[in-house]
């Protein structure tokens, strides 16, 4: 799954993405790698895989992982082909989601590429150029319907969905601020609406507002605007996140508890992107691995079974459940979990939840 990041020059985007794959590249659980120069993989961080290794002591530690891209080139008149115009947009359509960081921090040493602070006219910005190439899109895929209408009437709905997009993306505002059937999200699907793709708002603040970011006048603008969209704001300081990103944990950890932080903003960026692409985790656990599994909310378990195997699914009996709640319940022991019926036996309808440690049966 990728994940774009997206922002205006001197906002912190960049600084932001190097934060991001620094904090891979240091992870031991999982090789970071550069896929381009920049591409990013790191793991999502999860305290759940790190309490079974510690009870497995296992040969190998897997965790989720999550794809970041810093796309640059966005500056206004880029759906027009300013800066990297076409490039831009299309780097944005490869993606699933969207993270924009705002700035909301006043620094006379470093320029606003607009001149002032003012983070909604910035999203403003971006969205724009956004809802331009959908406008592009859907402007091509309407005239397509048209013609066809006259020699098949059911062209009709594809239309009324069409106009009902267009509608509101020339109210200035983006296509995931609409309601959708599912009928009408199938129209919909081939076209790869940029403005469609759920966002997570990044408020870049200065350290003096890291104890009570929500305090900023800037941020609560950007919360408040985020609410139109249903979207979610992280208010982090990206120049800590920076210093936090090249130290080891031990040293990460006394620089969160002098700041009085519980967890750094990357940690809390990477586990809302994960969640924003409506994905979860569940486990598996042995002393050869432990490892969690990337699937969609709402996955039954013969499918959650197929990631790790084709065949399991194919040859797919029970699951062997238990929740990783009902493990710590019982002081980790898998022994407890059975003697109290802790342990369940769910069949093809089953319906994975978040932190489902499971043991397959199957037969082939």
């Amino acid at each position: 799954m990728k994940i774009g990041i997206v922002g205006l020059p001197n906002v912190g985007k960049s600084t932001l993405f190097n934060s991001i794959t620094k904090a891979g590249a240091e992870c031991a659980n999982y090789p970071f790698c550069t896929i381009e120069p920049n591409v990013g993989v790191v793991t999502v961080p999860d305290e759940r895989v790190d309490t079974l290794a510690k009870i497995y002591n296992p040969q190998k530690v897997t965790k989720a992982i999550v794809e970041f891209v810093d796309i640059a080139g966005l500056v206004k008149g880029a759906s027009k082909g300013e800066g990297l115009g076409n490039k831009f947009l299309s780097h944005i359509r490869e993606t699933d989601s969207i993270v924009q960081v705002v700035r909301c921090f006043e620094d006379s040493n470093i320029t606003h590429v607009n001149g002032s602070i003012d983070p909604l006219r910035d999203i403003e910005t971006i969205n724009l150029e956004l809802i331009y190439a959908d406008i592009e899109t859907l402007d091509k895929k309407l005239d397509r319907a048209k013609k066809m209408l006259k020699a098949d009437k059911k062209y009709q709905f594809e239309i009324d969905t069409i106009e009902k997009v267009m509608a509101v993306l020339n109210e200035g505002k983006c296509a995931r601020t609409l309601d959708y059937t599912e009928e009408e999200l199938e129209v919909l699907h081939d076209a790869f609406l940029l403005t469609m793709k759920p966002v997570l708002y990044v408020a870049n603040v200065s350290e003096d507002d890291l104890q009570d970011p929500y305090s900023n006048p800037n941020v609560q603008k950007v919360v408040e605007y985020a609410k139109t969209e249903n979207a979610e704001v992280i208010p982090l300081c990206v120049k800590i996140e920076e210093e936090l990103s090249a130290l080891d944990d031990n040293d990460k950890k006394e620089m969160l508890e002098a700041l009085g932080l519980e967890e750094s903003g990357l940690d809390k960026l990477i586990k809302a992107s994960y969640k924003l692409l409506g994905l979860m985790s569940f486990l598996t656990a042995g002393e050869p691995e432990v490892r969690a599994w990337t699937i969609k909310i709402g996955t039954k378990a013969p499918q959650a079974a197929g990631k790790i195997h084709s065949d399991i699914e194919r040859g797919f009996i029970k699951a062997e459940v238990v929740s990783f709640d009902d493990l710590m319940k019982c002081g980790g022991s898998m022994t407890q979990v059975k003697e109290k019926g802790l342990m369940r036996s769910e069949g093809k309808e089953y319906i994975m939840r978040d932190g489902d440690i499971v043991l397959f049966r199957f037969n082939v």
